[in-house]
């Protein structure tokens, strides 16, 4: 009872009730969100291997909704995530760089001055 007697422990109290409250709503939402992302990437037509005409670059949607990068002997060079919205795709690679492209027609993508074809 000497705590409810203290005004700033009181406070403290409160303070740190409310922010682990917060916190754990935060989480909730950003792992509703990621989950939603998921979900919708799991089920996208776009998903696969895509290569360039010389088969140098070879990108991979993964139904995670990350994407896999190799060019020519290097795996995994490059790696992130993607976002498609219609015909878009929208990259943000791990190490900070941004980048977008096209599907111009249900197996060909335009991204970053190339052409990559779905591999079959």
């Amino acid at each position: 009872m000497r705590i409810l007697n203290n005004p700033l422990a009181v406070i403290v109290g409160i303070i740190i009730a409310t922010a682990t409250s917060l916190g754990a709503v935060v989480h909730m939402a950003k792992a509703e969100n990621s989950m939603s992302t998921q979900a919708q990437a799991q089920n996208h037509p776009y998903l696969g291997m895509w290569v360039t005409g010389d088969g140098r670059i070879r990108q991979e949607l993964l139904p995670t909704g990350r994407y896999d990068e190799a060019r020519g002997n290097r795996k995994s060079a490059y790696q992130g995530r993607h976002v498609v919205t219609g015909a878009h795709i929208d990259y943000w690679d791990d190490t900070g760089f941004t980048a977008d492209g096209t599907f111009v027609e249900k197996d060909v993508l335009h991204h970053g001055g190339m052409i990559f074809y779905r591999e079959k």
